[in-house]
């Protein structure tokens, strides 16, 4: 392989994005409302195309005649490199918003960064990314308000959200080995930066959302490293049936 950690890099990234867009897709008829039935949707699908995307990219850095759907639909739980966060069960709608708008505070400044990366691919990449996850933060911190703001059943709701959610946010900011050499070696972002833009929307949001934010600075980690919880495993079982049912079948 010409760049292990380049390919690493990729495929970190795709994996957030393949994981969450999936556990997005569960909401696809059952959202509270039509409109944001179909919202849920797009914004699976969106994350989806990015993670095809990063996937064609990581099998070229490969090198060894995969394709994306090798990579997305033919690993085991352990092969995977998404944060914990993405992985964890919907919820109720309240739980949904929270952690989309825990990922797109992320994704959003990561792309940003990512467009002035010195490989070429993956700013092109990212330049395409970063329009959409504009219009997801948009959405997620609108929805983050509303509840917040809303009426005391939200309120509630979003409250327990932040409080079940809030020890996930910091695997997203806290750069690994992987992440600190793509800095090095200038196809990576300043992941300090990166949290300093994010903590900065996060709170402006919360205090909007007459919500507060929990004082633990505690993180769960391990994702980024191939250690997963349990939710990943019965999300793959969904994920990769068609694929490991029916061998041979294309993107």
């Amino acid at each position: 392989m010409k760049n292990e950690n380049l390919y690493n890099y990729t495929l970190q990234h795709a994996d957030n994005c393949l994981i969450l867009g999936q556990r997005l897709a569960e909401w696809c008829g059952h959202g509270p409302i039509l409109e944001q039935d179909i919202a849920m949707t797009n914004i699976s699908l969106d994350l989806i195309g990015q993670a095809r995307m990063l996937y064609q990219y990581a099998a070229e850095i490969q090198g060894e005649g995969k394709s994306e759907d090798d990579l997305a639909y033919l690993r085991d739980a352990g092969g995977y490199r998404n944060v914990l966060l993405v992985e964890q069960p919907n919820g109720d709608f309240a739980h949904t918003i929270f952690r989309q708008f825990l990922f797109d505070t992320y994704s959003v400044n990561f792309y940003e960064a990512l467009m002035e990366s010195q490989d070429e691919q993956l700013a092109a990449i990212a330049a395409k990314s970063h329009k959409e996850a504009l219009y997801h933060v948009k959405w997620s911190g609108d929805w983050v308000i509303r509840l917040g703001d809303g009426t005391e059943e939200s309120q509630n709701r979003i409250k327990e959200a932040v409080s079940n959610l809030w020890s996930y946010a910091g695997e997203l900011s806290n750069p690994n080995q992987t992440e600190t050499k793509a800095m090095d070696e200038g196809y990576g972002i300043d992941m300090t930066i990166l949290k300093e833009k994010r903590d900065i929307k996060i709170r402006e949001v919360l205090i909007e959302a007459t919500l507060e934010a929990p004082e633990s600075t505690y993180a769960h980690e391990g994702g980024k490293d191939g250690r997963h919880t349990e939710h990943l495993g019965f999300i793959l079982s969904d994920l990769q049936f068609l694929q490991r049912a029916y061998p041979g079948q294309e993107w």
